[in-house]
């Protein structure tokens, strides 16, 4: 279950759901057992230069080597860069959990959480 977290300048023009949704593919492309991309943007009023800071988390697993760390920061930093109308500071960070790091699903009765499988 990857994490994606963006700060970002408030000054920039930026559609964040198609950020979100080319990052949560390319992920999935290089990585078909990653799953849904959680991912959040927090814009800020209070800055110097204008910049975003992307950061991406994934669970430590054996495939996902140096290699392939820099294959996907290549495709994420190219696919944002897309989105981008203006000219920044870009930052991008790609990190691995720790070991005791836990992540899962939690399910009330009766409700419904969105996932990949079920957009609308």
């Amino acid at each position: 279950m990857p994490h994606v977290e963006i700060k970002y300048s408030d000054n920039l023009d930026i559609d964040l759901n198609k950020v979100f949704d080319a990052i949560e593919r390319i992920i999935n492309k290089n990585d078909i057992s990653a799953g849904e991309c959680k991912s959040r943007a927090y814009p800020c009023s209070k800055y110097k230069y204008s910049h975003i800071l992307v950061t991406v988390s994934l669970l430590t697993k054996p495939h996902r080597n140096k290699v392939f760390t820099q294959n996907l920061s290549i495709e994420i930093e190219k696919a944002i860069k897309v989105h981008l109308k203006q000219s920044l500071y870009f930052s991008l960070n790609i990190e691995y959990s720790l070991d005791y790091y836990t992540t899962n699903i939690h399910y009330v009765e009766g409700d419904k959480l969105q996932g990949m499988t079920n957009r609308s």
